[in-house]
């Protein structure tokens, strides 16, 4: 049985080396960059189970992504689009150092992916898993995804899977008052819920620190789980009443993104594998560290790199 199936929009990422200007690099790197991808991955390579579905363009960019992914041991279940107009969404990314920042441009409307039907997934494969993660990217991107998505998670959690969404707002994608409205009727459906602070405040109208924003959204929607993750200050958990906190691990910012994705798979990694809640935000805050040191948007780590994290027994060269 899969124990974890991941559903979303996953892009080619285009990047300069080093802080080269999107304007004058005349060479990119390429790799495979979606959100729900990156929690795939980064949930398989410490220990579970995982699958990845989505909908690509049958043709050689469309492989290179599902290609990508096999790499690192993760399932792929796609609906190929052999239409004409098919397209694979991507974004460019210049890495830039201060006074400069990164900069993202995102080449992704009418992608294959903003199609997708329930119909043409692996609906027997979800309902059969241990769990089933998106994030709240995929629905912005079509009125088609927003019905999917939706579809999806009622599908999941009446059949007994446990459903888990990262709000993950993007303001290029929505305004907070359409991701607010969109999101929040899909709430009922999910289990597990992760969060940004600050996309609490701006996206979900919530007041008050961590633990207050955490309490009353589960008190409102009955998550089984509800994650706040707070940047610099760590991360916190409220299940069964009880809260958990976890501090950031010491790390650079060389490589932040997919950072997020990387602390949601390191926690799903735990919590769906039988760890409690602290083991879960452990491994999480211990991946996310680790994949600000990694290039690219996946986590490519190990367990004994993450038992290594929390032991504190970390050296400059593995002997």
């Amino acid at each position: 049985m899969t124990e974890l199936v991941t559903f979303g929009e996953t892009m080619l990422r285009l990047s300069p080396p080093d802080d080269e200007r999107l304007e004058t690099a005349d060479q990119y790197t390429v790799r495979a960059a979606g959100a729900e991808s990156n929690v795939a991955v980064a949930a398989q390579r410490l220990g579970l189970d995982a699958m990845w579905t989505s909908k690509l363009p049958d043709s050689p960019v469309g492989h290179r992504v599902t290609g990508e992914l096999k790499q690192h041991g993760v399932s792929v279940d796609v609906a190929w689009d052999d239409s004409d107009s098919a397209r694979q969404g991507t974004y460019y990314l210049e890495q830039g150092s201060p006074p400069r920042g990164n900069d993202v441009i995102y080449d992704r409307q009418n992608a294959s992916v903003t199609t997708v039907t329930p119909a043409e997934l692996p609906t027997e494969t979800i309902t059969d898993a241990a769990a089933f993660h998106t994030s709240g990217i995929t629905p912005a991107l079509s009125e088609t995804l927003e019905s999917t998505t939706a579809d999806l998670l009622s599908l999941a959690q009446e059949a007994g899977t446990t459903t888990s969404l990262d709000l993950n707002y993007r303001s290029k994608l929505w305004t907070p008052a359409k991701a607010r409205s969109v999101l929040t009727e899909l709430f009922p459906a999910v289990d597990v819920l992760v969060v940004a602070e600050r996309d609490a405040n701006v996206v979900l109208d919530r007041t008050g620190d961590a633990e207050a924003i955490a309490r009353d959204l589960a008190a409102e929607y009955e998550f089984d789980a509800t994650v706040i993750t707070r940047g610099s200050d760590g991360a916190l958990a409220l299940a069964d009443g009880t809260v958990t906190e976890q501090p950031t691990f010491e790390s650079t910012d060389a490589h932040p993104v997919g950072t997020g994705d990387s602390f949601v798979g390191g926690f799903l990694s735990q919590y769906l594998s039988g760890g409690t809640v602290a083991d879960g935000l452990a491994w999480g805050a211990a991946t996310a560290a680790l994949k600000r040191t990694i290039p690219g948007d996946i986590a490519v780590v190990s367990p004994d790199e993450i038992r290594s994290i929390l032991s504190g027994d970390t050296e400059a060269i593995s002997r």
